[in-house]
């Protein structure tokens, strides 16, 4: 399952550039997460980096986007496969 930043973000920068995926980015007020692009860490990391870092405890798992642990896994591989690591 992807995760989702909520309204209760205070935009503090720090949840960015812990993302492993660079799924996270600035929306129009608050940061958002590519749903298409986070495997919560999987392949990366043990949890969530930005969960973990988050002063506001505002990124839970997202519902709208329920994908298994191999779903996720899977993801990872296809990101992997295009290159979306590579710096």
């Amino acid at each position: 399952m992807a995760l989702i930043i909520t309204q209760d973000c205070i935009n503090c920068d720090v949840c960015e550039p812990e993302c492993p995926n660079k799924a996270i980015s600035m929306g129009a007020d608050i940061y958002v997460i590519n749903p298409d692009l986070c495997t919560e860490c999987v392949g990366h990391y043990d949890e969530p980096q930005c969960a973990i870092v988050c002063p506001v405890d505002c990124i839970p798992l997202d519902v709208a986007h329920k994908e298994s642990p191999a779903e996720l896994q899977r993801k990872y591989e296809r990101l992997q496969a295009q290159g979306h690591f590579k710096k």
